[in-house]
């Protein structure tokens, strides 16, 4: 007896995108007859920007990650230049705020989907509307991980998915509680359909089956896996924090010292 079982491949026919492009129909074209109810397509965030024109003038690419920029948690140099680790306008925190200089014009930058769950309605919507299936759409992005090397593709972007399987009030194999077991499933399907799109290859899209119970109308979209500050207990890299927490201590030190002298 076989146990739980998904496919993922990486489609065809996606050639380069350009703004104005109509990405539904591309997708729709390239995916042809081959989708089922309870799919789930993987689209790379990059040719999603590039069909909504989201590209900008960028003389220094520098300068266009400050204008994305809302908070910067932590940047630390390399050897020529700095890496700056920042939230964006969308409240992810990631290296550069997202903004992408490979691939794209001259003198160009590309700055991530404006709204990525709406991207990713459109099309969940245009989907159904040409191929008459029920699927799920996640927009993936490259991400670094806290305390890990490397990097990998988290859901940015996500509709008619469930971002997050909470499993809190079942039990495990052994009947004992789950309290706090969350898998964040979006960015696991992100990860694992970029090990078939391969960038390199140019092969932004790919196509997950097998997890039809997680594809459900009106699911949170991706915006779901953003921690909230309150709950953010590293909003800040590890210098920085030294660096505020010794500047408090020095002013709390100053006004100890003002409160004596009275």
């Amino acid at each position: 007896m076989s146990g739980a079982r998904i496919e993922i491949w990486s489609v065809d026919g996606i050639g380069e995108v350009v703004p104005g492009d109509d990405l539904t129909a591309i997708v729709t074209s390239a995916v042809g007859g081959e989708l089922r109810d309870g799919d789930i397509v993987v689209v790379s965030s990059k040719i999603v920007s590039k069909a909504e024109g989201r590209y900008v003038d960028a003389v220094d690419r520098e300068d266009a990650i400050t204008a994305e920029t809302v908070r910067v948690v932590a940047t630390r140099p390399y050897p020529g230049g700095v890496t700056r680790i920042v939230q964006n306008k969308l409240g992810i925190v990631q290296a550069a705020a997202g903004v992408d200089a490979s691939n794209v014009p001259e003198g160009k930058v590309l700055l991530l989907p404006e709204a990525p769950d709406e991207s990713a309605q459109r099309l969940v919507d245009g989907l159904r509307s040409a191929l008459g299936v029920g699927v799920g759409v996640i927009i993936a992005d490259t991400l670094g991980r806290a305390w890990r090397i490397g990097q990998t593709d988290a859901a940015i972007g996500a509709a008619h998915v469930h971002v997050i399987d909470d499993l809190r009030g079942a039990t495990d194999a052994h009947g004992r509680p789950l309290t706090v077991t969350m898998p964040a499933v979006a960015d696991e399907i992100a990860a694992a359909a970029d090990l078939v799109k391969r960038k390199a290859d140019a092969r932004p899209v790919a196509v997950v089956r097998g997890l039809s119970h997680l594809v459900v109308a009106g699911a949170p979209g991706a915006v779901a896996l953003i921690r909230a500050p309150e709950q953010d207990m590293f909003r800040q890299g590890s210098d920085e924090a030294y660096d505020e927490g010794y500047r408090d201590g020095m002013e709390a030190r100053r006004d100890r010292g003002a409160d004596e002298e009275e």
